[in-house]
This record gives C-alpha cells, structure tokens and sequence, in this order.
C-alpha cells in the first residue's frame, strides 16, 4: 500500500475483569507445588470474570474504550466483528449485541468469529480487507473470552477473561498494519465438542508441533516476505498462553527478550485467549512512540496464526492520554480464593 493508502488502527481499547486468583491458590487445592508451577508457567495470577460479565459485555466495555480513544461516532463503524471460543449463546450472535450496545450503525455488517485463540484477529484482518476495498470506513474488530478450565486440568491454571477491541480505519490512524498474512494446518492439539463445558487438549503436543510450528513459521515468512529482520522491530508480540511459551519463541526467532518483555500481560491476568496477542498489542501500544516497529504474530490452536507487520504514527501519545492502559488494569485487582472462583465461574452444577 502507498502513503496515501495507509490503513490501521484507529482506536484501541480493552477491559480485564478486575477479580484474581493466584496461580499457588489453585495449585494448593489439587496439591501442587505452587511455587513450581509459577515459575514454570511464569504467570503468577489470573483474572476471573464477575458473575454477571460474560465474553458480551467485556466486548461492549473494550470497544467503547475504544471509540473513546479514536474519537468517532458510533454510527462511523460499518462491520463488527468478535472472535471467541466462549460467545455465551450457541445460536445468537455476540456481535449484534455489541453493535447496538456501541451505536454503530444498522447497516453494519456484524458476525461472530471462531478459530481458538486467533479469532480476534481474523476479525482484523476481515475489517482490513472491506477498508482497502473501500467497501466501509471504519471496522471493529474485538478477541473476547472468558475462557474455562475444567477443574484440576493445567488450563486452569491460566484460563482467564479479557477483551481488545481495535477499530481499523484508513484516515485518522494511530498504526499502520502494514503487512498480513497467515499460516495455517490441522494441527487437533486443542478442542471442545459441542455441548461440552469444558475443552480437552493434547498436552505436551501443544507446544512443539502446535504452537511454537504456527507462530515461528508465520513470523519467519512475513519477515522473509517483507525483506525484515528482527533487528527492524522495536517489539514483537505473540500469543500468550503463559509467559514461557512467546520468551522461547523471541529468542529461537532472533528477538531480544527487551522486544518481547513489554507485551507480556499474561503474567498478570493469564491467558485471554482471544484476546492474548491483541492485549499484548495493546500493552505496547501504551507505551510505544511514532516510528517504533511491531511486529505481532497470533495463534488459534487448530491450528493457525496471523502475522501483522505494523508502524506507530505521530500522535498516538496524545490519543492514549485519556483511556484507561492496560496496567491500569492489572493494578485494579481483587483475589478471591477458589471457592468464590468456582462461584464466579459456575463450575459448581445444581
């Protein structure tokens, strides 16, 4: 794309729930070593959702943080997307519902999207393709989860809520995307049949043929596609589903622990799954000045991940002044222990 052709960010907003619970308080109930498990995972706690939040309503907050920041009118978005693998209803979209509660307008095309962990940006890629062919302005794209864990399983450990929602746009940008492609195979190493509450997952296989071969591939092609190195990154953001997983990738890939250090929100509020990458995104973009260099890699077992090459425009400082960051969430927190975490997120059946 020329100069005059940019297309990006226009606005970014998120929303953690502001309920913890460590990592050693879940391990003391199944009778684990606490400590060890922290260090292995390097998350130290996790955010649960209130008892009357769900993946809808933490959309709807991080989407108005969003319009917040890019100062538009609600009825200035033409398409809504959200990714999640916890929409609370089976047959009823999420999105329309986010629509309306934002005020974009009734023509917005507006869907639900699906693919684990990258659903979220799939909707960004869907929004930059419809402002590039000039067939709307202004998209929403927004990872939402409130993810579960069935009790006792290692996902529990990390399973937690969060939302990012980014509206793409062509005039006003705050960051250039300036290049996106994927990789993608059918690679089972985590799912949830229908009806089933809680997901199963293949374990160690999660991680080598899973994981780190979608992320590591998508980033050495758009690297390889876009004549890049990661001496040409200011940061680099992947999925983060504990904070091990994104400090091996960096390193196997070239990228100094410093690139990947700011991005890593997991260790304080876990693994949002739709969300991962793109608060991680947002994590950067809180402290990011014009000119840095992003490059973000998601990834949605399955399995798949999209990569974004991305370029921080003049005035971002100005326009992130007023919303909240997103260690102003991590600050706000509240600890329960397990009892009122199963109670927060209806794992006890009557």
């Amino acid at each position: 794309m020329s100069q005059t052709e940019e297309i990006g960010i226009v606005g970014y907003g998120v929303y953690i729930p502001r309920f913890r619970i460590r990592v050693e308080e879940v391990a003391r109930i199944w009778g684990q070593p606490g400590e060890v498990v922290r260090k292995a995972l390097g998350v130290e706690e996790k955010s649960i959702p209130d008892m009357d939040e769900d993946t809808i309503t933490i959309s709807v907050e991080a989407s108005k943080n969003a319009l917040k920041m890019a100062d538009i009118l609600p009825e200035d978005i033409e398409a809504v997307y959200v990714g999640s693998e916890s929409h609370p209803y089976a047959v009823k979209p999420t999105a329309t519902i986010v629509s309306e509660a934002v005020g974009a307008a009734p023509i917005t095309t507006a869907a639900d999207l699906e693919f684990a962990c990258k659903a979220g940006t799939a909707g960004v890629q869907m929004c930059l393709g419809l402002v590039k062919s000039k067939i709307i302005n202004i998209g929403l794209a927004v990872g939402a989860d409130c993810s579960q864990g069935r009790p006792g399983d290692a996902l529990e450990y990390t399973a937690s809520a969060g939302a990012c929602a980014l509206l793409i746009g062509s005039y006003n940008i705050i960051v250039s995307i300036d290049h996106t492609e994927s990789f993608t195979t059918d690679t089972p190493d985590f799912w949830r049949r229908e009806g089933a509450t809680y997901p199963s997952h293949g374990g160690r296989f999660t991680g080598e043929p899973a994981y780190f071969k979608h992320v590591t591939r998508a980033a050495e092609n758009i690297m390889h596609n876009t004549n890049t190195t990661p001496d040409d990154y200011d940061y680099v953001v992947f999925h983060e589903p504990n904070s091990k997983f994104p400090l091996a990738t960096a390193k196997k890939l070239g990228f100094t622990k410093e690139k990947v250090d700011p991005s890593l929100a997991v260790r304080y509020i876990g693994n949002t799954y739709s969300a991962s990458s793109m608060i991680g995104l947002a994590a950067v973009l809180d402290i990011a000045k014009a000119g840095d260099k992003i490059l973000m890699i998601s990834y949605g077992s399955g399995s798949g991940s999209d990569a974004f090459t991305m370029t921080v425009k003049d005035g971002i400082e100005e326009r992130r002044k007023d919303i909240p960051k997103v260690q102003d969430y991590i600050d706000e927190k509240q600890y329960l222990d397990y009892s009122y975490y199963t109670k927060h997120r209806g794992k006890i059946k009557m």
